[in-house]
């Protein structure tokens, strides 16, 4: 559906109207007739209807396309009034602006923001609505802390609240203490087991050396043991030669 023609100040190019509502286009296409329409009205009449609504060529979706530049210019340069105008708002903007204007205007209803009020009230009135509305939220006059948020709250028993309060307190510590307990224990098995493996290569460090060591005696045994017999043999040429 379009903007309604009434909220219009001044007179209208019959181009800038849908051809299917016959108001003002709002967020138009056009099909390859160059005939325009809004959005929502032209993929409603599409659904049960494969032609154009004016001069009946056939058309679908995928051969819409936006409004040419010069029509949109014409189409944002047009001036209404607020929707609100029937409760007070005098603002006459531009078609490109008024939803701008709109989403923050002063005389638009809206509803209460108070979880369980209906009330409809004037966006400038909201502020003294929350002050006397039934369900807003408040602290317990009685000084124990619990927010009302409803008229029934106001009956709540205080020492019942608090040792529901309490109770959620104690379950919270319990479970943050449970945490850093798990989260210790963790970071424990982490280090024992690094301490492990640090152990086990420590040690294949030392059998390694030990397996060296023994290597490097039983090559100096070996050195001494051929240095023993090399000697020997020189002895024994040396008394060969005096005897000769």
């Amino acid at each position: 559906m379009g903007y309604d023609t009434e909220r219009f100040v001044g007179y209208v190019n019959e181009g800038l109207l849908c051809s299917i509502c016959r108001d003002v286009l709002e967020d138009p296409l056009q099909a390859p007739c160059e005939h325009a329409f809004c959005t929502a009205c032209i993929h409603g009449w599409l659904v049960h209807h494969s032609n154009c609504p004016e001069d009946r060529q056939m058309i679908d979706v995928s051969l819409l396309r936006p409004l040419y530049r010069y029509m949109r210019n014409d189409l944002n340069r047009l001036q209404l009034h607020c929707k609100n105008r029937e409760y007070g708002c005098e603002m006459v903007c531009s078609l490109e602006s008024i939803d701008r204007h709109e989403r923050e205007c002063e005389y638009s209803q809206i509803t209460c923001s108070n979880a369980g009020c209906t009330v409809q009230i004037e966006r400038r009135n909201l502020d003294g609505h929350l002050a006397v509305c039934e369900y807003r939220s408040r602290e317990c006059p009685n000084g124990c802390g619990y927010t009302i948020l409803s008229a029934e709250d106001t009956q709540h028993n205080c020492v019942a609240e608090l040792r529901t309060e309490l109770e959620l307190l104690r379950s919270e510590m319990i479970c943050r203490v449970e945490e850093a307990k798990h989260e210790m224990e963790s970071r424990l098995d982490s280090q024992r087991r690094h301490m492990v493996q640090k152990e086990s290569i420590l040690q294949n460090e030392i059998e390694e050396l030990k397996s060296q060591m023994s290597r490097m005696m039983s090559d100096v045994r070996s050195l001494m043991a051929a240095e023993r017999q090399h000697r020997q043999e020189l002895e024994q040429a040396e008394l060969e030669k005096r005897e000769l």
